[in-house]
């Protein structure tokens, strides 16, 4: 049955690819739709999004809309049964919302209600949660706000990171789509309204969040840490310079609590400590500005008097 049901597929980033195979083994997809191709690195250099380049390999007709909302009449000409969306980028109009017969279904990297937004994956482990999932939902004209078909939770484990967390949810996504498109093509799906009073946020990330707060917990400097690996990379600054942040360890230890918030006060062969609000956060991989990413035991080597210095001096914390 799944065969026959013709399906465009709207995705841009590594999140959507597993859904997008999957549908092509499992369905007629008869076009790609995804964001423009971008200009990358020094040498500016054309890149295509990791959809892009498997809808080429299986020859199939691909969109990049610079924004939607005013170019989708070549979309619809295709006549689709379906839609399906992960992680596209962009808002979609209501001519194509309303368009498919089966509508236009989204795989969102959260448990909805709770982190609605384009970096819910991020926020998950930021924030604190012990669990997150993939919602298979309705699309409609609000952020994430449409009706729940089914759902899927995962544990997220204290050592997962954003890198980790995101490829297990990858696969979940394809896992539970797949599962759950027969019930949407024969009517017998569920739809559950979200409730209003669960709604949180997970917006994408702007870079001044990137930056580490010393006055914060160790708990959550090492769950922003945490969040924010592999990719953009948290950070703080040491003698004016950028040092982004990759692996850290809390620590039980308040013998320092007279130093400052921000200093340097433990250094061994392998890491150093920084003071936080309510202990120490000990640091072990780190990528220096204009350097590449190495364990803080290579840093060490060439920076020998870290002791007593503070990260981050002179930068003004939002209240």
């Amino acid at each position: 049955m799944l065969k026959d049901i013709k399906v465009i597929f709207m995705g841009t980033p590594e999140f959507s690819t597993d859904v997008l195979k999957m549908l092509i083994a499992n369905t007629k997809v008869i076009g790609v739709i995804t964001q423009p191709d971008k200009l990358v690195g020094r040498k500016k250099e054309l890149v295509f999004s990791p959809v892009k380049k498997i809808a080429l390999e299986n020859n199939i007709k691909v969109f990049q809309p610079v924004k939607i909302r005013n170019e989708y009449e070549d979309i619809l000409a295709m006549k689709p049964d379906i839609i399906i969306t992960a992680a596209y980028g962009q808002i979609i109009p209501k001519a194509i919302l309303d368009f498919p017969k089966y509508g236009c279904i989204n795989v969102h990297g959260s448990l909805l209600p709770k982190l609605r937004g384009g970096a819910p994956i991020q926020h998950a482990i930021i924030d604190g949660y012990k669990k997150t999932g993939i919602t298979i939902m309705y699309m409609d004209v609000g952020m994430d706000s449409g009706d729940i078909i089914s759902q899927e939770e995962i544990e997220i484990l204290e050592t997962d990171t954003y890198k980790s967390l995101h490829d297990k949810l990858k696969v979940l996504g394809s896992s539970l789509l797949l599962k759950t498109l027969p019930s949407i093509i024969n009517g017998t799906n569920s739809r559950i309204k979200q409730n209003p009073n669960e709604i949180t946020f997970g917006y994408n990330i702007k870079r001044e969040e990137e930056l580490l707060n010393f006055n914060d917990t160790k708990e959550n400097l090492y769950n922003k840490i945490r969040g924010l690996n592999e990719e953009p990379g948290s950070y703080f600054l040491l003698d004016n310079k950028i040092i982004k942040v990759y692996a850290s360890e809390k620590v039980e230890d308040l013998s320092f609590n007279n130093k400052e918030n921000g200093e340097i006060v433990l250094v061994d062969k392998k890491s150093f400590s920084i003071k936080t609000k309510n202990g120490l956060l000990k640091i072990l991989e780190i990528k220096p500005e204009g350097k590449n990413k190495m364990p803080v035991a290579n840093f060490l080597n060439g920076n020998k008097n870290l002791l007593g210095k503070i990260v981050n001096e002179g930068v003004i914390y939002e209240r």
